[in-house]
C-alpha cells in the first residue's frame, strides 16, 4: 500500500463493481401457463444497483456483448445512475443469459454464458484510474469463474486497488458449475487473501473451508487478513466478525416470494450503508438484512431491490 498520502488518487466514487451481468428471464404461472419475464442479473452488477438506490455514487465495469442484450443494460445501468462508461460493447460477442425456475423447493437456474463477452475481458482492459478513484472496489468468485482471463483481470483490479488504497470487498459466490470445487477454492482463498471485507454465505463457505461452524469459517476469513468477515446464514441472520468483535445480526422475517439476487442487494446495501455509518459493519449488516429481505417480495434479482427510503420505512416499522 502507499505510504505517501499526497500521492493518492482523490476517492470521488463510493463503489466501483466489476463482473458479469447476464439477461435475466423468470419464470411465472399465468392462467396455468409458464412464462419468462426479462429482467437483469448477474452478482456484482445486482450489487451495484443495490449500492445504488441506497444512494451510493457507484460505477461498473465489464465487457458486453454486440447485441440488445448488452445495449439494454447500458440503459439499465443509466436509469440506476451507474456509472458505464467504462463499460464496452465488444463486436462479434454475445451477452449471457440464464433462466430461473420457480418450484417447492426453491428457484433453479439454467445458464447460458459460456463464451460470453464478460468472459473475455483481460486485466489490459482495466480502468485503473477509476479504480484508483474508488473508496471500495467489489468483486466475486463468479468474477474470477468464467474465464482464466477474468480470473487474471480479477486480481489485477484487487493488487491495484491495494495499491490505490481502495477497499477491496469479495463476495465468494461459489458456482461448481464454472470451476471444480479445488480450483475455485484455491482461487477464493487467494484472493480473500487480499480482501478486507469479506462477504461469503453459509452454505458457500463451508465446501469452500470443509468447516462447519460459522465462528469458525469467520476466524479463519480473519486469519487469511480480512479486516471484516459478513458471514450471511439465510434465515440465521448475518455473523459478523472483526478481529475485535464477533456479532449474529438478526434476519428480518418476511413472507418470501423469491430469493433471487438477495445475497446481491445484502453486498451493495452493506457497502453503502459501511460507508455512510462511520464504517461501522455491525450497523450496516443490519440495515443490509432488512434490504435483502425486502429484495425477496418480488420476482427476479433487480426489480424487486428496494430504494433507501423502503428499507429505512421497514427498519422503522
Amino acid at each position: 500500500m502507499p505510504t505517501n498520502p499526497a500521492a493518492l488518487p482523490a476517492k470521488v466514487l463510493d463503489i466501483i463493481g466489476f463482473g458479469e451481468p447476464l439477461m435475466e428471464f423468470s419464470s411465472i404461472i399465468r392462467k396455468g401457463e409458464s412464462l419468462y419475464m426479462p429482467g437483469h442479473g448477474g452478482d456484482t452488477s445486482n450489487a451495484t444497483i443495490a449500492a445504488a438506490r441506497q444512494g451510493a455514487k457507484t460505477a461498473y465495469f465489464t465487457l458486453m456483448g454486440d447485441d440488445a442484450f448488452g445495449r439494454d443494460f447500458l440503459t439499465l445501468w443509466d436509469i440506476e445512475g451507474v456509472d458505464r462508461h467504462h463499460v464496452a460493447i465488444r463486436e462479434g460477442t454475445r451477452t449471457g443469459i440464464y433462466f430461473i425456475t420457480h418450484g417447492p423447493d426453491g428457484h433453479e437456474f439454467s445458464y447460458f454464458r459460456a463464451g460470453s463477452a464478460a468472459s473475455l475481458v483481460t486485466p489490459a482492459d482495466l480502468p485503473l484510474a477509476t479504480i484508483a478513484s474508488a473508496r471500495v472496489l467489489h468483486v466475486s468468485g463468479i468474477s474470477q469463474g468464467i474465464s482464466l482471463t477474468a480470473c487474471d483481470a480479477v486480481f489485477a483490479a484487487i493488487n491495484h486497488a491495494r495499491q490505490s488504497a481502495t477497499t477491496v470487498s469479495y463476495d465468494t459466490n461459489l458456482r461448481l458449475r464454472l470451476w471444480p470445487l479445488d480450483r475455485a477454492r484455491a482461487t477464493i482463498h487467494a484472493a480473500l487473501r487480499l480482501t478486507d471485507i469479506a462477504l461469503p454465505g453459509l452454505d458457500d463457505a463451508i465446501q469452500l473451508t470443509g468447516l462447519q461452524r460459522p465462528e469458525d469459517i469467520c476466524a479463519l476469513y480473519l486469519s487469511f487478513g480480512c479486516k471484516i468477515v459478513a458471514l450471511t446464514m439465510g434465515k440465521s441472520g448475518t455473523m459478523v466478525a472483526t478481529p475485535d468483535q464477533l456479532q449474529v445480526i438478526a434476519a428480518r422475517p418476511v413472507k418470501a416470494l423469491d430469493a433471487t439476487g438477495a445475497g446481491d442487494t445484502f453486498d451493495g446495501a452493506f457497502l453503502a450503508q459501511w460507508l455512510v455509518n462511520g464504517k461501522d459493519p455491525f450497523a450496516a449488516a443490519a440495515y443490509a438484512n432488512a434490504a435483502a429481505a425486502l429484495s425477496t417480495l418480488g420476482y427476479g434479482a433487480v426489480a424487486p431491490i428496494p430504494q433507501r427510503a423502503a428499507v429505512e420505512d421497514f427498519i422503522a416499522d
